[in-house]
């Protein structure tokens, strides 16, 4: 399957694997978790080298390649030292708390620029064309994903574009299954296999609503059951990494980013309701 770059941000090799994991065979697992875990070693070796020390034939080498949009591994292999050369000088920042969480914040940042790397135009424009022109729109979600959903949720509300939250996965499962042709149904989920996530957006599909997928990783079940799947690259490198360490900042990101493309296109309804709003936060501030 090929993986789609912006124009202006090329997918970075652990970028495009850390969002292909999950799909791929369990053979070429092992030779792209070699790739994130050893790409010195990789960038210095032959595809059969590679091969050897993972237990692979030389063919699942080239196929794993393939599976996240390289011709061959020459191709991977150059695109992985060129990755590289642009890392940061690793900084120590110390064992402290305070320098954990320095450390933390410095790997999130250098990973931002590449959030967006898997993402196509089209693919954005079809999905914020949903969020504009859905007769009713809910966005659902549920674990950690959650609060994201209440999140995006009241933010488009608070810019004229009104949508609506459930908390309980079954009432969730009954307002999705509500829903029509001319609707649309935000679903967010990081890991893409939440079984109770899948079950809203089957229900949503089931009355003809306009389904967006909000995930870490393409062609995850979720994505299957999506008219639109905005894959976002995790911070973390591997699915292990966003199962164990949970991070759902780079969706966070995307969210509020997609809230203010919504309301740049609403126009005078969203500069209406945020004048609301700001009067309504006045209110409840207190001296």
């Amino acid at each position: 399957m090929p993986v789609p770059s912006s124009p202006d941000v090329v997918a970075h090799p652990t970028a495009r694997i850390a969002t292909a994991l999950p799909t791929v065979l369990a053979s070429e697992r092992r030779v792209l978790e070699e790739v994130l875990h050893q790409p010195e070693r990789v960038v210095e070796s032959t595809a059969q080298e590679v091969a050897d020390r993972v237990g692979v034939g030389r063919s699942t080498v080239v196929r794993a390649c393939q599976a996240i949009g390289y011709k061959g591994y020459p191709q991977l292999r150059v695109a992985v030292a060129a990755e590289l050369a642009h890392r940061d000088e690793a900084v120590d920042y110390g064992s402290s708390a305070l320098g954990r969480l320095r450390a933390d914040i410095a790997a999130l940042a250098a990973a931002l620029p590449q959030v967006t790397a898997v993402l196509d135009e089209d693919t954005v424009e079809r999905a914020v064309g949903v969020l504009t022109g859905s007769r009713r729109l809910l966005v659902l979600a549920n674990g950690l994903s959650a609060p994201l959903a209440t999140d995006m949720a009241m933010r488009l509300t608070a810019v004229g574009r009104p949508a609506d939250f459930v908390a309980d996965s079954i009432g969730q499962q009954i307002a999705a299954r509500g829903l029509g042709a001319g609707d649309g149904c935000v679903v967010l989920s990081g890991s893409g296999a939440s079984e109770a996530t899948l079950k809203v957006a089957r229900a949503a599909r089931q009355g003809g609503a306009a389904v967006v997928a909000v995930t870490s990783f393409r062609g995850s079940p979720l994505g299957e059951l999506a008219d639109v799947e905005l894959v976002v690259a995790p911070a973390a490198a591997t699915f292990r990494h966003e199962l164990e360490r949970t991070s759902r900042i780079a969706l966070a990101v995307l969210v509020e980013s997609l809230v203010a493309v919504v309301a740049a296109r609403s126009g005078t309804v969203a500069q209406v309701t945020h004048d609301r709003v700001l009067d309504i936060l006045s209110d409840n501030l207190a001296d």
